[in-house]
C-alpha cells in the first residue's frame, strides 16, 4: 500500500488520540501522558489551538455527539501506579477564544472512556485500569468499568454540577483495553482485561441493565471486532496479555467460540508492549492498526490478502514507539493515519501512497 510520514509536533509522552470536528471540517486532538499539552490539529496536520498546557496525565478523550467542540477526557492518570487523582473533565471553546475545562467527576485509575448510544440516550462508559494503589505495581485490588448517562442535551453539560458513576458488572483485573463498536442503531464497549474480553452494550433506557457477555479468556491488553477475511463473521484480535508482546487474530468455529486463526510471525521479545490499535478501513478494506512501544518499536496495517488467503502485515514505521493511533479519510479522498510516537515524543502523519 505505501504511506509517507510527515512529522507534526514534538510533544513529550504524546499518548492520546482523539477526532474533533473543529469548526465545520475534520480535525483531531493529540495530549500527553505526562505533565505536557493537550493540543488541536487540522485535518491537514497543522497545529490550530492549545486547548491547555496542563495537567497531563490524560489516557482517552472523545468528542461529545452534538456538541459545538465539546469532549471529554482523562486527565491525572501517570501511570498504573500514580492515577489516585485521575478525572472525567469537559473542555469546550469559548466563543472569545480559549477553552474551559471544568471536571465532571473523580474517577480513581479512570484509564480508557467512550460514549455509547442506544435507545436516543448516551452513555459514558468509564473503564478502571485497578481501584487501588498502596505500592508500586500492587494489583490486589481490581478495576471495574462504571458508566453514567449523559444529557440530551449536549450543551446541558457545560453547567450541570458532575456526572455519578455507577459499576456495571463485576471486577477487571488489569481493565485496560477498549474498543468502540458502531452497530447499526446502536454502539458496544469492547473490555479488554486479565479475564479475557468481555462486550459491553449499554440499555435502551436510563433504569434498564447493561448487557454484559464474554467473548474470551485469554488474558487482553486490547482487543477489536471485525471481519478482516470478509466471510461475513468478526474475526477477534486480542493483543496478549496486559502490555505483552503476543499478537493473535481469533475465528468464530461452528459452535460460536473463538479460536485461534493467525498469530503475527516475528519473534515475540520484537513486538514487546504491544499498545496501539485502531480497527478501521483502509482503501475501503478491513484493516487492523496496531503498534508496540518496545523492541523493535513498529506500527504495522492488519489486512485480508485474498490472493494469498491469508493475512498480511505491512509496515509503516519501525522503529516508531507509537502509544495509539487513529485513521480518517482527509478532504482529498486520502487514508490518513495519525500516530503519537510516545518514544519519540513524536506526532506523526502517515499519508497512503495509493
Amino acid at each position: 500500500m505505501g504511506f509517507t510520514k510527515r512529522k507534526l509536533a514534538e510533544l513529550e509522552k504524546c499518548y492520546s488520540i482523539a477526532a474533533l470536528d473543529w469548526p465545520e471540517k475534520n480535525g483531531f486532538l493529540v495530549a500527553s501522558e505526562k505533565e505536557d499539552a493537550c493540543l488541536l490539529f487540522s485535518q491537514e496536520g497543522e497545529i490550530l489551538d492549545t486547548v491547555w498546557t496542563s495537567p497531563g496525565g490524560v489516557m482517552s478523550m472523545e468528542q461529545l455527539p452534538g456538541g459545538k467542540g465539546d469532549f471529554l477526557a482523562v486527565q491525572r492518570f501517570y501511570g498504573p501506579d500514580d492515577a489516585d487523582n485521575a478525572q472525567i473533565v469537559l473542555a469546550f471553546p469559548r466563543e472569545e477564544g480559549g477553552w474551559t475545562v471544568r471536571t465532571l467527576c473523580k474517577a480513581p485509575y479512570a484509564h480508557r472512556i467512550g460514549i455509547l448510544r442506544r435507545g436516543g440516550l448516551l452513555w459514558l462508559l468509564v473503564c478502571c485500569l485497578k481501584s487501588s494503589c498502596a505500592w508500586p505495581g500492587d494489583w490486589r485490588d481490581p478495576g471495574a468499568c462504571y458508566a453514567s448517562p449523559l444529557p440530551r442535551d449536549p450543551m446541558a453539560l457545560r453547567s450541570c454540577p458532575g456526572l455519578k458513576l455507577n459499576r456495571v458488572g463485576k471486577n477487571l483485573l488489569q481493565n485496560h483495553g477498549f474498543c468502540k463498536l458502531r452497530r447499526a442503531d446502536y454502539d458496544e464497549g469492547l473490555i479488554g482485561c486479565e479475564e479475557g474480553t468481555f462486550l459491553y452494550t449499554p440499555p435502551e433506557t436510563p433504569e434498564g441493565e447493561w448487557e454484559i457477555r464474554q467473548l474470551c479468556t485469554v488474558p487482553s491488553s486490547d482487543s477489536v471486532l471485525l471481519d478482516l477475511d470478509g466471510d461475513g463473521k468478526e474475526e477477534l484480535g486480542c493483543l496478549s496479555p496486559f502490555h505483552g508482546n503476543s499478537l493473535v487474530i481469533y475465528r468464530q468455529d461452528d459452535f460460536g467460540n473463538y479460536v485461534p486463526q493467525w498469530k503475527y510471525c516475528r519473534p515475540e521479545k520484537e513486538t514487546a508492549f504491544l499498545h496501539a490499535t485502531w480497527p478501521c478501513l483502509l482503501g475501503g478494506k478491513p484493516a487492523w492498526l496496531v503498534g508496540w512501544r518496545g523492541g523493535t518499536q513498529g506500527t504495522m496495517a492488519i489486512t485480508w490478502d485474498e490472493t494469498r488467503a491469508d493475512y498480511h502485515a505491512e509496515l509503516l514505521e519501525q522503529p516508531a514507539g507509537s502509544a495509539n493511533v487513529m485513521h480518517y479519510v482527509n478532504s482529498s479522498g486520502a487514508d490518513v493515519i495519525i500516530a503519537a510516537n510516545r518514544e519519540h515524543d513524536e506526532v506523526a502523519m502517515y499519508t497512503c501512497a495509493g
